[in-house]
């Protein structure tokens, strides 16, 4: 008579088999939150992790190669193309998914500062979320602080910026995310932006106009209720008056 035996496996173990973008997705969907495009999930991904998506993304472009009938094993210019785009998804034009929130070092404002400051214009890049084409432009931000607002470096607007912005977005979300996230590190009185963008959805294909842009702005607390600090913040903005 032949005895079988069973094996158990490790937690580990049985992990291997899994992709890693399922285990993340798992962990999102046992906490009830949501990885929409222009999500942050930093926070549901373990270490080492960055590197396994990577290369789980190489792999799935490879397929998306051979579907589109491209030789990528005699064609020299494309022998990488997979892995040269799994790296621009996941390490650059999609990092503000994956990482989280760069370090902003917060100071009081000792001398009770209560002027508009405004920032810009500040380089941004994107994607859109409905075809991936790059979105590049121009953020213009606006403070007016009062004596309990955080002050926070120039830099650190821009680098908080970046981060709302890589991902893949639609320009009137990115304005609103970009706006809740300054909002809670300053609590400022009044908080402004403005993005001028192009769209290469629109000028690579569609209509491919190359001239058409998309602005739109965001004005919170006092710029919302005073129309002649709304039209002194557009007034200093170049090009914008």
């Amino acid at each position: 008579m032949l005895m079988q035996t069973h094996t158990t496996m490790s937690p580990q173990e049985v992990d291997e088999g899994v992709p890693v973008s399922v285990r993340i997705r798992e962990r999102l969907r046992a906490a009830r939150k949501r990885f929409n495009a222009n999500d942050n999930i930093a926070d549901f991904m373990e270490p080492g992790e960055m590197e396994k998506l990577l290369d789980e993304v190489e792999e799935k472009m490879k397929g998306v190669l051979s579907s589109l009938v491209i030789d990528t094993e005699h064609d020299h210019n494309t022998d990488q193309t997979a892995r040269r785009v799994a790296k621009m998804y996941v390490n650059e034009v999609f990092r503000g998914r994956y990482v989280s929130a760069p370090a902003i070092t917060e100071f009081p404002n000792a001398e009770h500062l209560n002027e508009l400051m405004i920032v810009g214009p500040i380089t941004v890049r994107s994607a859109c979320s409905h075809h991936f084409c790059p979105v590049i432009g121009k953020i213009w931000i606006g403070v007016l602080p009062n004596e309990h607002t955080n002050v926070i470096g120039l830099s650190k607007y821009a680098r908080l910026a970046e981060w709302i912005m890589g991902r893949p977005q639609i320009q009137e979300e990115a304005v609103v995310q970009l706006a809740d996230l300054i909002q809670h590190k300053t609590q400022p009185d009044g908080l402004a932006i403005v993005m001028q963008a192009s769209h290469y959805c629109m000028a690579w294909r569609g209509v491919k106009d190359m001239d058409s842009k998309m602005i739109n702005s965001v004005m919170r607390g006092v710029f919302l209720k005073d129309a002649s600090l709304r039209r002194e913040f557009l007034s200093l903005i170049p090009g914008k008056g």
